[in-house]
């Protein structure tokens, strides 16, 4: 059967994808820095090896004769789902996937030097690389698959995104933020000159903030068994589902964006744990896309971590690993904070889609060709002025080299996050109406209905849907930013939980 050497293909392709992923994992946590060539030369070839055997010529007579077989309702979606896979594969040739995979390492690595340094000059020659094999890879997708360059990236990201329908959305949430961040702030501000900020103690050891790390994840219904906690330059969840590896970055001075890196990176780890394990080898089992991934993590992230009945059953917890007797009244004023500020991955959630915008809008411009990476810094400073009123034009570092994406040539990745935060809010909306009580469990530390609701509309899904039939099976309707607009109301505006 044809469809059996499919079978039997993919799981070859799950061994190389198993051993990248863990290479990447370390490479981003413990390798030293001496190993770094050597580490892209192998991860560069086994990327080219998985490019010839997932792109082999007998494999679309494979896929022609399998469609002819007498399949069971999963085989056929399993079928269907690695076409779209082998289409979107064959678009690039090994040798190109090779350069490119060689090239984005390198960037990487000197990205980790550099940006610390806030040496533009001494990056700028090596995004330029990346940035041309990116417009390249553009380019050839768009013509196989008969979309525009930056809808052709997207496509690796979130199949089914498409800009037509993202910069309307986007541009009307910019206009409503523009004018709220402002509303918020002075909502803060009145709250606050009722109630000071209580300061934190700002002492904080790493190891009682990892301890403090590691009970919040299994808490809320990670497998200690098949993943891990680590540090990394940028926070991120990598590994396989048998082996998840998840990092954040610790300050001592407090312990809130450590945790809240954690839970977030957690919320991608249980999507991850939780997909179908009998298709885990062909791209069936995989995740829906990462607007999917990024709502799975904000939701654990904004919906769990920064509600109000979840810190009356963590500020316990909180006190018995950092000594920090608080009440909700002391802590909620920190975990909802709204400050204008430049880096992305610490901005609360009522800034952080500008953030996410500016970065959409600037490399749909570079793929165009219609910006230079050199007019990059200039670019960024004049969006930041005019989404939050701040200047990067001298900070390089805290500007256009605070992310990883750019270096590891992953234009078209951003739109998810924001995505992603529409489909958290209206997740969360489709499960209270359900289960009205939702809140009361998370105040007894009790996620058992929240995981159980996502495992069965989304996680066990995997990607036999795509991403818009999965949001309108999960929750009634299609995706809808007046979810995400009412959360932002109720918990940041007059009527808000500050």
């Amino acid at each position: 059967m044809s469809f059996q050497k499919l079978d039997d293909l993919c799981r070859r392709l799950e061994a190389l994808e198993h051993a990248l992923a863990i290479l990447g994992a370390d490479e981003a946590t413990h390798m030293a820095v001496g190993g770094g060539e050597k580490r892209a030369e192998a991860m560069a070839a086994l990327s080219g090896m998985y490019h010839r055997q997932a792109t082999a010529p007998e494999i679309g007579d494979w896929i022609h004769a399998a469609e002819r077989e007498a399949l069971n309702e999963d085989q056929t979606a399993a079928l269907r789902e690695f076409r779209r896979h082998h289409t979107n594969l064959t678009c690039l040739p090994a040798d190109f996937v090779e350069r490119q995979t060689a090239a984005r390492l390198r960037c990487e690595q000197l990205w980790r030097d550099l940006r610390a340094k806030g040496d533009w000059m001494s990056f700028q020659p090596a995004l330029e690389g990346v940035m041309a094999l990116a417009r390249e890879e553009a380019a050839m997708r768009a013509e196989v698959l008969g979309l525009s360059p930056y809808d052709a990236l997207m496509e690796q990201y979130d199949p089914g995104n498409r800009t037509a329908d993202i910069t309307p959305v986007f541009t009307d949430l910019k206009a409503f933020l523009k004018d709220f961040v402002p509303q918020a702030l002075d909502v803060q501000a009145q709250r606050l000159a009722k109630r000071p900020l209580k300061p934190l103690s700002g002492n904080y050891s790493i190891d009682r903030q990892r301890a403090l790390g590691l009970a919040m994840m299994e808490a809320v219904g990670f497998d200690l068994t098949r993943g891990s906690l680590s540090v990394s330059h940028h926070p991120f969840c990598g590994g396989v589902p048998s082996d998840v590896r998840i990092t954040t970055r610790y300050r001592t001075t407090e312990f809130l964006s450590a945790l809240m890196g954690i839970l977030h990176e957690t919320g991608h780890a249980l999507y991850e744990q939780n997909l179908p394990q009998d298709w885990s080898h062909w791209p069936l089992g995989k995740a829906r896309g990462m607007a999917i991934h990024e709502s799975q993590s904000l939701f654990v992230e904004k919906q769990i971590g920064r509600n109000p009945a979840f810190w009356r059953w963590a500020l316990p917890v909180v006190d018995s690993y950092l000594g920090e007797s608080w009440s909700l009244d002391d802590i909620l004023p920190h975990v909802h904070q709204v400050e204008r500020g430049l880096i992305r991955v610490d901005a609360d959630e009522v800034t952080y889609p500008l953030h996410v915008i500016l970065r959409y809008e600037l490399e749909q411009e570079l793929i165009a060709g219609k910006l230079d990476v050199a007019d990059i810094p200039q670019a960024w400073d004049a969006g930041m002025r005019d989404c939050l009123g701040l200047s990067t034009i001298d900070n390089p570092a805290d500007g256009p080299m605070q992310d990883v994406h750019w270096p590891g040539g992953a234009f078209g990745y951003f739109p998810s996050y924001t995505l992603g935060a529409m489909m958290a809010a209206q997740q969360w909306a489709a499960l209270l109406r359900e289960h009205p009580d939702t809140d009361d469990a998370i105040a007894r530390g009790d996620f058992s209905a929240v995981n159980e609701w996502r495992r069965e509309r989304i996680w066990s899904q995997g990607s036999r849907w795509s991403t818009p039939e999965l949001m309108h099976r999960a929750t009634g309707e299609k995706l809808d930013a007046r979810h995400f607009i009412a959360h932002l109301q109720k918990r940041y505006g007059d009527r808000g939980t500050l």
